[in-house]
């Protein structure tokens, strides 16, 4: 089926804007395999990956999860990965409890341990419950790494690694964010060889 008719300038104008931040984004570089070499290590280590945030930032964290666990584009064992977003019995009781804010510093207390990697992703930098996990993660002798949008809000002052997409548009911090996310899985399959094994670290 072929459009006719007059194209919305809104469709031209949200690629150059996605065209500006990723210019922008790829500045970063150096922060993107910082990250991924921390998941590796972890992962190597025997530890796991935790994600959080919230909304879209949730759907991103689900998703990420969802990579590492199956697969992202090679066969390969199963990597150990949780997000923090899924279980509506422990979000909801936590948040009864004790407050939306301790939704993800709870299941950080109970499910992280020293030498995993906590990722928070906040469009904002400020989340609270993503901010207090990040804390509890810090407390625990965790890693971690933001997910953010320009300037780190809170979070650039909390983790180890920020990742902060040089935009104040969520729509625009969020596209920048997946693909980084993917380009992290992909950093980290390198690690596995054609028979589904990890290839010795170097």
């Amino acid at each position: 089926m072929e459009f006719q008719g007059e194209l919305n300038p809104i469709i031209a104008e949200r690629f150059t804007d996605h065209l500006d931040v990723f210019g922008k984004t790829m500045e970063q570089m150096d922060v993107i395999q910082l990250m991924a070499e921390r998941c590796k290590e972890a992962l190597k280590a025997g530890n796991k990956v935790l994600f959080c945030g919230n909304g879209g930032s949730a759907a991103d964290a689900q998703h990420l999860a969802a990579e590492l666990i199956g697969r992202f584009q090679k066969e390969r064992r199963s990597l150990a990965s949780i997000a923090l977003t899924t279980d509506t019995s422990i979000l909801t009781a936590v948040a009864n409890d004790y407050g939306y804010d301790e939704v993800f510093a709870r299941q950080v207390e109970g499910l992280g341990r020293s030498g995993d990697v906590l990722i928070g992703i906040s469009t904002s930098g400020n989340s609270a419950n993503v901010v207090k996990a990040a804390l509890k993660a810090r407390d625990t002798g965790m890693h971690t790494i933001a997910f953010t949008g320009e300037g780190g809000g809170k979070l650039k002052d909390i983790c180890d690694i920020t990742f902060a997409v040089p935009s104040k548009v969520t729509a625009r911090i969020q596209e920048m964010h997946i693909m980084v996310g993917h380009i992290i899985c992909e950093l980290v399959e390198e690690e596995y060889d054609k028979s589904n094994n990890y290839r010795v670290f170097e």
